[in-house]
C-alpha cells in the first residue's frame, strides 16, 4: 500500500491523547490547526489518490514516460539550493519543475486536466479565481519572510511524499521525532522494502509531471532531504545528474536550526524557540557525510561537489561549467536568466535573523562537530558578525550583470 495509514493514524492519536509535555502540546491555536488540518487534509487525501488511479485508468502511457537526465540539487537546508533551483527553473526551454501548486494541489494528471478546465471557463470571465487565488496567495504563503513561498514558484518536491504520508516533512507538522521513521537518515535507517515504496511513488509522481508537460524538458528539483536518500535516489535514477552544494557550517547550521524552529512555531506552539538542537545537528552532520561519502565512492561526470561560495562568486561561470558537464544544451538568453535571478533574491528581505550563541553554540563548537567539512572545503572559520559571502558578492554580481533595458 502506498499510503501510510498507520503512521497517520499514529500521528493524530498522538495529537489528541499524547501530546503532553511535548512540544506538540494542545494549545488552542495548535488545536485550531489540528481542527482545520483534519477537516481539509483527509478529504483531500482521499480525492488526489482517485485522481492517481484515475491516472492509471486514462493515461497509462505515463508509466512508460522517460526520464532523461534529471538534475537533483542536494545538500544541508540553508545552502544556496532553493537560489540556483529557481534560477534552472527559469531556463524553461532545457528544465521543468514542481511548484508548489503541482506540489499539494496537482499531483496527478487527472487533477491537472481538470484544473485546466476549470480556468478556461474562468478566463471566460475575466478570470476572477485566478485573481482571487493570487491575493489569497500574497496575503498568506507571501507573509513568510523567512524563506520566499508561493503556490506559483518551483518548491521543494520532497513535499510530495506527503501525499503518501512518508516524509521527513511530518515532523514540521507533528513535533513528535520519537513516534516517526527516521526519514532524515533514509538510506541507512529504513528498510528495504519501505525504501522502494517510497522512492517508486516519488518516481511516479515525476513521470506524472512530466507526462503531463509534454515530457521534452529535463526535470530539475532541489530536496535537501534527498542528501539522506542519495543512494536510494541513484538506484530509481540512473541517468541522474546530481549536484551536491556545500556551504560553511558556521552559517548554515544556525540558519536551518532557526529555519526549522520557525516551521515548527506556525504548527504548534512550544515554549523555547529554538527546537530539538541535538537533532538538527545529528540530521546535519549525516546530511555532509552520507552524501560526500557515497559520492566519492562512486565518481562520475554525472555528479559534481560544488562550493556554495564558487556558486555565489561566479555563477555564470558555475553553471555554464555543469550544464556541459551534464550535457544541458545550453538555451539562447542564459547570462539574463541569471541576472534576473540575482536581482529577484536581492530584492526579497528575510526576516531571518538569529546568532548561534542564542542557540547554545559557541564558533568553537561548531567548528569542532564539523571539523572534517572545514578542512575539506576549506570554509572560513570567521569571527561572528563578519558578513557571509551572499552579503558581499551578490550585489557586485547583479551590478556587473545588467539586464535589457537598463
Amino acid at each position: 500500500m502506498m499510503y501510510n495509514f498507520r503512521l497517520f493514524w499514529r500521528m493524530a492519536w498522538h495529537s489528541f491523547f499524547q501530546s503532553k509535555n511535548t512540544y506538540g502540546k494542545l494549545t488552542p491555536r495548535r488545536f485550531a490547526f489540528l481542527l482545520l488540518f483534519y477537516s481539509v487534509w483527509p478529504g483531500w487525501s482521499i480525492f488526489t489518490w482517485l485522481c492517481f488511479h484515475l491516472d492509471d485508468l486514462l493515461f497509462p502511457a505515463y508509466k512508460q514516460q522517460p526520464l532523461e537526465k534529471p538534475l537533483f540539487i542536494l545538500g544541508n537546508f540553508r545552502s544556496g539550493s532553493t537560489f540556483l533551483h529557481r534560477l534552472l527553473s527559469r531556463d524553461s526551454a532545457t528544465f521543468t519543475s514542481l511548484r508548489t501548486w503541482d506540489i499539494f494541489l496537482m499531483p496527478s494528471i487527472t487533477q491537472r486536466k481538470l484544473f485546466r478546465s476549470l480556468a478556461r471557463i474562468d478566463a471566460l470571465f475575466g478570470s476572477p479565481l485566478v485573481s482571487l487565488l493570487k491575493g489569497i496567495d500574497q496575503r498568506s504563503l507571501g507573509q513568510v519572510r523567512i524563506h520566499k513561498i508561493s503556490l506559483f514558484e518551483p518548491e521543494e518536491d520532497e513535499n510530495i511524499l506527503l501525499h503518501a504520508w512518508s516524509t521527513f516533512f511530518i515532523s514540521l507538522l507533528f513535533p513528535f521525532p520519537d513516534d516517526l521513521p527516521s526519514y532524515q537518515f533514509f538510506d541507512e535507517a529504513l528498510p528495504v522494502d519501505e525504501k522502494k515504496r517510497i522512492m517508486g511513488f516519488y518516481r511516479s509522481c515525476l513521470q506524472r509531471h512530466l507526462y503531463a508537460t509534454g515530457g521534452r524538458r529535463h526535470f530539475v528539483a532541489k530536496n535537501p532531504a534527498f542528501s539522506a536518500k542519495i543512494e536510494t535516489l541513484m538506484e530509481f535514477f540512473p541517468d541522474a545528474r546530481i549536484l551536491y552544494l556545500a556551504r560553511n557550517p558556521l552559517d548554515m547550521l544556525p540558519s536551518t536550526i532557526s529555519w526549522l524552529s520557525y516551521a515548527w512555531h506556525v504548527f504548534s506552539q512550544p515554549p523555547e524557540k529554538y527546537l530539538f538542537r541535538d537533532q538538527v545537528l545529528a540530521l546535519t552532520k549525516y546530511w555532509y557525510r552520507h552524501p560526500l561519502e557515497v559520492l566519492d565512492r562512486n565518481p562520475s561526470p554525472r555528479h559534481l561537489i560544488l562550493n556554495y561560495e564558487d556558486l555565489i562568486r561566479y555563477p555564470e561561470q558555475v553553471i555554464r561549467g555543469f550544464y556541459e558537464q551534464f550535457g544541458y544544451a545550453e538555451s539562447p538568453g542564459l547570462e539574463k536568466t541569471i541576472a534576473e535571478a540575482i536581482r529577484e533574491t536581492l530584492t526579497h528581505q528575510s526576516d531571518h535573523v538569529y546568532k548561534y550563541e542564542e542557540m547554545g553554540f559557541t564558533r568553537e563548537e561548531i567548528i569542532d562537530e564539523f571539523e572534517e567539512i572545514f578542512e575539506r572545503f576549506q570554509f572560513d572559520r570567521h569571527e561572528p558578525g563578519q558578513p557571509t559571502i551572499f552579503e558581499t558578492a551578490i550585489p557586485i554580481i547583479a551590478a556587473e550583470v545588467p539586464l535589457p533595458g537598463d
